[in-house]
């Protein structure tokens, strides 16, 4: 049994090595009979990794915290300084003192070191801003999950239905799943060229299954344009289920049946005309056009608002507004109601006729009891609770190092040959 060291040491050294290993041992499945390629549910696990999100911030934010810095070390010298002049016997506080120092030099000299090399770190949405760069690890991500805020990356599994075989497996630093679609797709796709398996394994009739995390329009186009057989539902897929009404609401002596916000007027009871762009509200007053503009998937929105004194008079304001007050002030505002003229049917419309289909619930019913008992197994079972490694493809190599033992113990206990 090597050294726990040396399994350190080639974890952190080799990713290479971990991933054409990982390779073989998904060719191995394959050739075990344990890969059924009928359908993958792909999903990821965020974990910590040994990086803090207190060094984390956009340049600006962090040239803000370098001079705070500056600040509080030129305050620690003039308190010693004055110690000095006094010739004061408190050698407790003039060590204290030393100490901060020591401490906030070192901070310091590690934000300054950082902002003379690096660049803005730019997000991957449509609007490209600027996202958070964090000095230990600036290939790490300031992730938000159901466990709280932190530093770390989300490892990206494609999971096969048959046996729970990890095809594919990548981390990424980024909070935001929807960017990984494409490239775990793309991956899976390459991965079985290499090994023979299949020259387009989505022509095959493979399905693919993710939840909403994955869902935008570039990946709704992507899917479609590329004949993948996928159901990813958007964020109201759930709304649109009767069998799933009620299904947030929380029963129990912990969750008491308390009064939310009532009922209000629907924008279909409002009369929109597109043509001459005008719309009256349900008590007969026109409003007026407050904006015009093009969304996302190129369709049109328009944006009316009630006036003021039309709202803050009629006798159906508390059935037309939640806070019916707000138009009693100069600043406030009326009822607002959007209307959106579609051009062309978008890519996100497609799925969700898929979604909403009688198979295609059938279908997504199975994504979670496929991939969620690989990740409880990674993380309960085999004490996989954060990332130990810094870079990306260190700790992709350890995710992958992880997802091979889940594999390796499917053929030990449902291969082929170990069976005969």
């Amino acid at each position: 049994m090597p050294h726990f060291t040396t399994i350190a040491s080639f974890v952190s050294s080799y990713p290479e090595s971990i991933e054409a290993l990982f390779e073989q041992i998904v060719l191995i499945c394959d050739q075990e009979g344990l890969i059924g390629n009928e359908l993958f549910a792909i999903d990821g696990c965020k974990l910590p990794s040994n990086a803090a999100k207190e060094w984390s911030g956009t340049l600006d934010e962090l040239k803000l915290k370098r001079d705070k810095i500056r600040k509080k070390i030129r305050h620690c010298i003039k308190e010693h300084k004055k110690l000095d002049r006094r010739r004061s016997d408190d050698k407790e506080r003039a060590r204290r003192l030393e100490k901060s120092i020591t401490t906030l030099d070192k901070a310091f000299n590690k934000i300054d070191q950082f902002l003379k090399t690096a660049s803005p770190r730019m997000g991957k949405a449509k609007q490209r801003k600027e996202v958070k760069s964090n000095i230990t690890d600036n290939e790490s991500a300031k992730i938000t999950s159901n466990k709280g805020t932190f530093q770390g990356y989300n490892g990206i599994a494609a999971v096969d239905k048959k046996h729970q075989i990890i095809v594919e497996a990548r981390a990424f630093g980024e909070g935001q799943e929807y960017h990984t679609l494409r490239p775990m797709l793309e991956g899976i796709r390459e991965r079985y060229q290499r090994l023979g398996l299949s020259d387009n394994i989505y022509q095959d009739g493979t399905i693919v299954t993710a939840d909403t995390g994955y869902a935008s329009e570039d990946n709704m186009q992507y899917l479609n344009g590329n004949g993948i057989d996928a159901y990813v539902p958007d964020n109201q897929f759930r709304l649109r289920d009767k069998r799933l009404g009620g299904q947030k609401q929380k029963h129990g002596p912990r969750h008491p049946g308390t009064a939310g916000r009532g009922e209000i007027y629907p924008a279909s009871r409002f009369w929109f005309n597109a043509t001459s762009k005008t719309c009256v509200c349900p008590a007969g007053n026109a409003m007026w056009l407050r904006s015009e503009k093009m969304d996302a998937h190129g369709n049109t929105q328009f944006n009316f608002e009630g006036r003021l004194t039309d709202c803050r008079h009629c006798p159906q304001n508390s059935q037309c507004m939640h806070n019916p007050s707000a138009a009693d002030d100069g600043k406030g505002n009326g009822r607002q109601v959007r209307f959106t003229l579609k051009t062309k049917p978008s890519a996100t419309d497609w799925m969700k006729r898929r979604i909403d289909s009688k198979r295609g619930k059938e279908i997504y019913s199975h994504r979670m009891s496929v991939v969620e008992p690989v990740f409880g197994n990674l993380t309960a079972n085999k004490g996989l609770n954060r990332f130990s490694l810094r870079g990306k493809a260190k700790v992709q190599g350890q995710w992958q190092l992880f997802c091979m033992i889940q594999n390796i113990e499917k053929i030990m206990r449902y291969g082929a040959s170990m069976a005969s």
